[in-house]
Order: structure tokens, then sequence, then C-alpha cells
């Protein structure tokens, strides 16, 4: 069939010419795949036979049970949709490497790289008839590879095992994690069966949003065809409904159990072998003219050798970068002389991450005024730790460490006003030279627990399970004409992990040294 045009508008050379070959298909000219039905027998055939043997339930599996059951226990009655959201497109297509939503890895336990497009669908049962005596029973829909005698095994890059690796089958993965899968094809049917008022007998449904497009028109289209009146559904009442359960799976992660606690603890133990990484670089990164990006792969390469990847970017901050509260882009020089401040933490296999900075003096030794600096932080982040204990709001800790550096500020003469009318809600002229808080939760998340009520996070009172930072510091930029010359393009932070238990706060990232005296033999010991 001829292709139309609108006239006066023909196309005034054969190369304008429309193409019959859609867009998308265009990525695939370059591939050259043989399609002769001898090559795809001879493909299907002559392959070992898959192992059938079945995983042992993994460890996670109990505590992820416990998990589903705490929400479940929050909304009975209703369907409960969390996806672990699709590969994101890097650039044309090729993909950053997976990472499902932390609310999903937390409810099944896959860490990793398991599973795109994947969705856990808690449905809800008679109320005690559910899983583990829940309300609800869950189920994995996913995607299996294609089978070695299909065409999709060899040609489909996405999802064929001679492409992408084995990944495990729907069996293999409910035996390993202790919940029903099915395979994705069913779960439209899933999502949408039954959906409609509660009134007149329908199934409401929670969806964490913004995570699979594709999911949320589903549940979007299912809501407004078994709407009542369609024309007056209140959208904002839905969304409601999906920020509560997005807001209870945050909150759930306030508090760790015991194997989260081994997940932070490995993180935290690689994280630190990264650190002694950068000490050993350190030559080599004096030497090079970005110096910077030396120590940020230097980090990079041990996050992959021991964990899944890095938690979040690597901070690699020399010289008045480290005034830069976010300086990710590593492109600056090391030199003699100056503080290096990285802030850096590995993503263990299982998605939990550490968060760990530390400043450290280029040249091996602190000078007279880098030490009086890092001594002033040094003592707010032990001022923190003292004032962390369970029963003690959240807030407290950022409190204590202030009154440190406030008073070291006023002690040098750098405050306007002295350090109570600084402290005080109308002054903070203190926050200058330290905007941001002193402390966050930790865990799937490098800024944790994000979704969950003040209430319960900043007001909230310290708990034994609960993992956080402590992570005050001192910035001094070199355009700060507030302060005098020598203070200026030094930048400090010292940040370590930090789990409650019932007798009190315990370091986790104790390992690396903290004390400038101890600092400097560090690096002596590593260089």
């Amino acid at each position: 069939m001829a292709s139309e045009t609108v006239p006066g508008h023909e196309p005034s050379h054969p190369s304008q010419q429309p193409s019959v070959q859609p867009l998308e298909d265009r990525v695939d000219n370059r591939s050259q795949r043989p399609s002769s039905d001898a090559f795809k027998r001879f493909m299907a055939s002559q392959w070992a036979p898959a192992d059938a043997a079945l995983p042992p339930l993994g460890a996670v599996a109990e505590f992820a049970a416990r998990r589903r059951r705490a929400i479940s226990e929050r909304f009975p009655g209703e369907r409960l949709v969390i996806p672990a959201g699709p590969p994101k497109v890097r650039s044309n297509d090729t993909n950053y490497r997976f990472r499902p939503h932390s609310a999903f890895a937390h409810l099944t336990g896959l860490g990793v790289d398991h599973e795109p497009d994947a969705v856990l669908v808690l449905e809800p049962v008679e109320e005690g008839a559910g899983d583990g005596g829940g309300h609800h029973s869950a189920t994995l829909y996913f995607r299996p590879l294609a089978g070695r005698d299909t065409e999709q095994f060899y040609a489909n890059a996405h999802t064929g095992e001679f492409w992408v690796g084995p990944r495990p089958t729907l069996a293999e993965l409910e035996t390993s994690l202790g919940i029903a899968t099915a395979h994705l094809d069913e779960l439209e049917v899933a999502l949408t069966k039954g959906v409609g008022a509660p009134e007149i007998g329908g199934v409401s449904v929670r969806l964490v949003r913004k995570v699979d497009e594709n999911i949320d028109a589903l549940v979007d289209t299912a809501r407004y065809n078994t709407a009542l009146d369609p024309e007056s559904l209140d959208l904002s009442q839905l969304d409601a409904l999906d920020d509560q359960l997005a807001e209870a799976l945050s909150e759930l992660r306030l508090t760790k159990d015991a194997w989260e606690v081994e997940q932070l603890e490995a993180a935290v133990a690689s994280t630190a072998a990264g650190f002694e990484a950068i000490i050993r670089a350190l030559p080599r990164a004096v030497a090079h003219r970005r110096g910077e990006r030396v120590v940020e792969t230097a980090f990079f390469a041990k996050a992959r050798e021991e964990g899944n990847d890095l938690g979040y970017d690597t901070i690699a901050a020399s010289g008045n970068n480290a005034t830069i509260l976010h300086w990710i882009t590593n492109t600056g020089p090391v030199r003699e002389g100056d503080l290096l401040l990285v802030d850096a933490g590995v993503e263990a296999e299982s998605l939990y991450t550490a968060d760990v900075t530390r400043t450290i003096p280029v040249s091996g030794r602190f000078s007279e005024v880098q030490r009086r600096v890092y001594q002033a932080v040094l003592d707010a982040a032990d001022a923190g730790f003292a004032a962390a204990r369970p029963g003690v709001k959240f807030r407290e800790v950022h409190a204590a460490a202030m009154k440190v550096l406030a008073a070291r500020l006023a002690e040098w003469e750098l405050l306007p006003v002295s350090a109570e009318e600084a402290l005080a809600p109308e002054g903070q002229q203190h926050r200058r030279w330290m905007p941001h808080g002193t402390s966050h939760h930790l865990g799937l998340d490098v800024h944790d627990c994000a979704q969950a009520r003040a209430e319960l996070y900043l007001d909230g009172e310290l708990k034994p399970g609960m993992v956080f930072t402590i992570e005050p510091g001192l910035y001094f930029k070199a355009e700060d004409l507030a302060i005098p010359e020598e203070y200026r393009g030094i930048g400090v932070r010292i940040e370590d992990d930090i789990l409650m238990t019932e007798d009190g706060p315990v370091n986790l990232s104790a390992e690396l040294p903290r004390m400038p005296d101890d600092v400097e033999a560090w690096m002596e010991r590593l260089g």
C-alpha cells in the first residue's frame, strides 16, 4: 500500500521517504542474525539438561515472611501491589544494571539483579487464613527465562539465557524464598480481578506507585473501569491509599531484624576494605591530573569485588571540593597539603548499603589548623554518639553535635554572636558551616525509610535494631570572607554507621580510624 502524503509537502528526496520499518525494530539492523529453519533446529538441539535440583530455603526467607505478615496486619482485606520495576535505559538499547525497588527487595528478600518487571502481590484472604496466619497470600509474578528450545533463548537480548545468563525458574525462586510464584503473563488478571468499591463487594487495591509505569496504568485503568461513577472518581483519594502503603512500607524498615543487621555489618566491612584501597592508591592519585577519579575508582573496584555495587555515587573531594556537600564529579587533583574527604559505601549483594565518611590529610599529616577543625568535628560526632540511647528522640543526636560545633566556632571567634544565641531557633548562624543534618536512617537505601512520618523519624524515639549515621562536618569554602584565611578551603566530615542496641549504640564502622593520630598512623602503615 502506497504511503499518503500531504499536498504541497511531498518529500523532495528519496532519503526523506517514510520507511516501512518501525523505529523500535531498527536497533536490530546491526545484528545479522541467522533465521534459517536449519539454524533454528540446530540451536534447539544437543543441550545438556538443566539441573533439576531445587535450592534450599534461603536464610532471608523467614525474615521476609515476617515483614510481609507485618504489612498484612496493616491492610487486611486489600490487595497490595509491590513492583520491582523495569530495567532503566542508560542510552539507546543499553540499560543500567538492574536494581529492584527497595520495598520489593525488603518483602521478598531478593537482592542483586533479580528480577526485572517482577511484581509481588499480596492477595487478601479470610482474616487469619493467609501466609503464616496473616490476612494475605503472597505471589511473586516474574518472567523466567525461555527454554533452550525456543528462539528467545538466543534471539532476545533482554530475556534470553544466551545473552544474560541463567536465571532462576519459578520453582527455584518459590523454593528458595518460600513465596508462591507465577508467570508474569498471569499478572494482569491477578491485578484486575474483582477490583471495585468494597461496599459492593469489590476489592480495594493499594499500589507502590512510580516504580513501574505499566503497573500504574493497569491498576488505574481497573480502578476507573470498575468505579461506580467514573466521572466523579476521586483520584486524590486513590493517591492517598497508595501513599499510605508507601509510608507503611518505609516505616516497616525503621527497625532492622537480625538478618538485616548482618547484611549491614558485611557492607561496612567491605567499605572498610575500600577505604584501605584508597589509602594505597594515594600516590597514584597525587600524580594524576584527576586524582579524585583515582580515589573514586579504587573504591569502586573494591565495591564490585566484594559487594553488588556502590550504595551511592562516591564523593571523592580534595581541597576546596571537600566543602561541596555532594561533590560527585570527582575531576579535581589530589594535592599534598590538602585534606581529602571521601564519602562512600559498598552495597552488599542483599542491597543493604554502608555509608561512611573519612577525611584524611593527603600528605599523611594534619596541619595545625586542619587538626583543629578535624578534632572539633570528631568531638561533635562523639557527642552525638553519647546522646544516642534507647528512648532518646532521633533529633537529639543532631542537637548534641551542634552544641559542640557552635561552641568551637565561638571559641575561634568565627560566629557573629555567642554560641547560645546561634543555637537558638531564631539564630542558627553556626549552620553556615554545617548546613546538613547529622543523622539519617540506613539500610536498603542510603537514606532509608525516607517516606516515614516525621513523628516516627525525626521525632521518633531510638529503638534497638535501628541503624543510622552520625556525620557532622565543617565546611569552610575558599571564597568565604566571613572567616580568616587560614580556614578557607578546609572541609571535614566524619561519618559512622551506628546500630542501636538495648545497651546503647554500637559503632559498626569503628574499624576505620577516627582519632587524628590514628588516622596518621593508618596512612603510614598502608602507604
